[in-house]
């Protein structure tokens, strides 16, 4: 599989000398990250039809836990189905031997951690403002713990979009469904029905090989 991937930064101006990190000013739609991959020996202009299917997989941590039709979920199919279509692919019923099949994920990852905090103060300070509470003159002493080996744990979900294409046509040669492309965008704001398009559109923009045209 051949894999681009694409970090959509549009506009951001870097003073290093204005900003500590300007990765922080970046919109959510800046911040995402999108990759496609291929199966460099298709041919996407063999297949003609396809099928969608109808709900969005829900995985989280490796797991599939159900299917779901969210408004980002409902949105994110029906983009699919017009930049198919636009593609010069024609959908068809599941029952009517579609070439191709593409599902849709939402992807949730959760990572865990410990958080020594004389190294977090350490590494990321704090700020207060001493003449709020009255006192102005007066310091604060950083950091706020408690005895020399003081943790917290912490986690994090990241959630990704993954939309994957399947070769049905050619599925009863060996009994094997392989998949010719997927996708995947991650980032701030990945799940918001107003992403959806952009998402799909930036997806297809990265794979002009997709079309029955080509």
């Amino acid at each position: 599989m051949k894999s681009k991937m694409l970090l959509a930064v549009v506009g951001v101006a870097l003073f290093a000398s204005c900003q500590k990190d300007p990765l922080k000013n970046l919109s959510p739609s800046e911040s995402r990250i999108y990759i496609t991959n291929r199966d460099e020996n298709v041919d996407f202009n063999s297949f003609k039809t396809y099928n969608i299917s109808d709900s969005v997989g829900v995985i989280e941590d490796n797991q599939l836990l159900g299917k779901d039709l969210t408004e980002f979920d409902a949105t994110t199919i029906a983009k699919l189905k017009q930049a198919l279509d636009a593609r010069g692919y024609t959908m068809v019923d599941r029952n009517s031997s579609p070439d191709l099949g593409i599902t849709v994920s939402r992807i949730y990852s959760t990572s865990t951690g410990i958080i020594s905090y004389p190294g977090y103060w350490d590494s990321y300070g704090s700020f207060y403002d001493p003449f709020y509470w009255g006192y102005g003159g007066y310091s604060y002493y950083d950091p706020i713990y408690y005895g020399p080996n003081y943790y917290a744990t912490y986690s994090v979900t990241q959630g990704a979009l993954s939309v994957d294409m399947l070769n049905l046509k050619d599925a009863a040669a060996d009994n094997t469904i392989r998949p010719v492309w997927s996708a995947l965008a991650r980032g701030t704001g990945v799940f918001n029905s107003s992403a959806a398009e952009a998402e799909i559109n930036t997806f297809f923009e990265q794979s002009p090989y997709i079309g029955t045209n080509q």
